[in-house]
């Protein structure tokens, strides 16, 4: 029944091809199993990669066993790395959870160029996107939180995203497939755990199809969040402008929008303004002129007619991270976001204030920063690696130009110097499927 489940699944949200070459996470749990072995049963062209965080001791080298054994039973190639995450996550100033994400995710993104996968296989499922639900819930993250997780983003493809993890256990002992349970998962200090055993559960206590009605809210919210995106750039539009430098909100035209708190946020968030900030920001319309309030990144300040939205002196040094869902952002420029499928009269626009780029080889989320010296990348329509130090020499562009340069990375991997040049990897090819084009309206 999951095997039939899967390929239809699959075919709904055209996950991948019969001649896709998959990369699959595989930590040694039940889902990621499971996930091997339908892989293995559609018998795709796979490999597998598997990360040791060494954060559970005997555990995790356990963990890096039995995977490396199971692989070869059915014959699939691995690959395994061996992170310090503590250590990581000490010098980034990143929670454990966040140090491992984005080592894995960094390392899968290499492998996947190096050895030309499609795809990257997670193996996420109904229930995971329902704990997220939650936890986007209880942040304040708006609307677009509430989606739950993607079955697709970029080259990452999440197979099991329409099974329940009661499915998927029942599949592996029906099977007989064997993994491995993290005792981490047992422990309620994490958050999305006590969602799991303690949330979740008492709602079904009080509705007994609360899983599977959460689940088509869910999917009735990303088509919601689909409208209100649109409505809310045209709304920004009408209130927002900007000269480059500060960003002004006009209060008079904010408060005449249906629900001006809800705009207000939306238009906030991109410069990293909670919702709890934002209330504080929007009883203050009415207020004296002058009050300010701060983001990580930004400060907003209530004048007579506009707030006006600018940058902290430490922006420069910032990263600002791009979803697959992001149309527009306003800082640190003003960038118009958009993907399409490619048609038979598509033509190059030659334009240094648009990036037309290969979407289906880009990673989200996107970043967006200031170059750094040993930055290098691959111009258009060169071969080899060039230090943008040297590009810059050869475009001779001044000081000032130089340090005004941002460039769009994606994962580790530079995709434009923007306004300049995109990398070579990331351009437009004849078996390009579907494009992201990215412009610049104002800087």
């Amino acid at each position: 029944m999951l095997y039939q489940k899967l390929k239809s699944f699959v075919g709904e949200h055209h996950l991948f091809t019969p001649d896709s070459k998959v990369l699959l996470t595989i930590s040694g749990g039940v889902d990621s199993m499971v996930m091997m072995r339908l892989f293995h049963r559609l018998g795709m062209n796979c490999s597998v990669a598997h990360c040791n965080f060494q954060l559970r001791g005997d555990e995790s080298d356990e963990d890096e066993n039995f995977v490396r054994q199971k692989t070869k039973d059915i014959n699939f190639p691995v690959f395994v790395t061996r992170f310090e995450t503590m250590e990581y996550a000490d010098e980034n100033q990143l929670s454990i959870q966040m140090a491992a994400r984005e080592l894995r995710y960094t390392w899968f993104e290499k492998l996947a160029k190096v050895h030309h996968f499609n795809f990257i296989a997670v193996a996420h499922n109904r229930d995971d996107s329902m704990e997220t639900f939650f936890i986007n819930l209880g942040r304040g993250s708006g609307i677009s939180g509430l989606t739950g997780i993607r079955a697709t983003s970029g080259n990452i493809i999440r197979p099991l995203l329409f099974a329940s993890r009661i499915e998927i256990t029942e599949y592996a002992t029906d099977n007989v497939i064997k993994f491995r349970e993290d005792s981490s998962n047992s422990s309620d200090k994490y958050l999305r755990n006590y969602i799991r055993h303690q949330v979740i559960p008492v709602l079904e206590g009080v509705f007994p199809k609360f899983r599977d009605t959460l689940s088509h809210n869910i999917e009735k919210l990303t088509d919601a969040n689909e409208i209100f995106r649109h409505a809310i750039k045209s709304i920004t539009s009408a209130i927002v402008s900007s000269n480059g430098i500060l960003i002004q909100i006009s209060i008079s035209g904010l408060l005449e929008t249906p629900v001006p708190k809800t705009v207000l946020f939306e238009i906030l968030k991109p410069y990293g303004f909670t919702s709890v900030v934002v209330e504080e920001i929007f009883h203050s319309l009415h207020g004296i002129s002058g009050k300010k309030f701060f983001s990580a990144s930004h400060m907003v300040v209530k004048d007579r007619e506009y707030l006006i939205v600018s940058k902290n002196q430490d922006v420069e040094t910032s990263k600002f991270y791009i979803e697959e869902d992001v149309t527009q952002i306003t800082e640190p420029l003003v960038m118009d976001f958009h993907s399409y499928d490619r048609t038979s009269d598509f033509l190059i626009e030659k334009n240094t204030k648009l990036a037309l780029l290969d979407f289906d080889k880009l990673s989200f989320p996107l970043i967006l920063r200031k170059w750094l010296q040993g930055d290098y990348f691959i111009p258009l329509g060169m071969k080899g690696m060039k230090k943008m130090s040297d590009f810059f020499i050869d475009q001779k562009l001044s000081l000032i130009d130089k340090q005004n340069t941002w460039i769009l990375t994606s994962g580790d991997q530079i995709v434009w110097i923007v306004g300049h040049r995109i990398d070579d990897r990331f351009k437009v090819i004849d078996s390009t499927k579907k494009i992201f084009k990215v412009v610049i309206n104002k800087s």
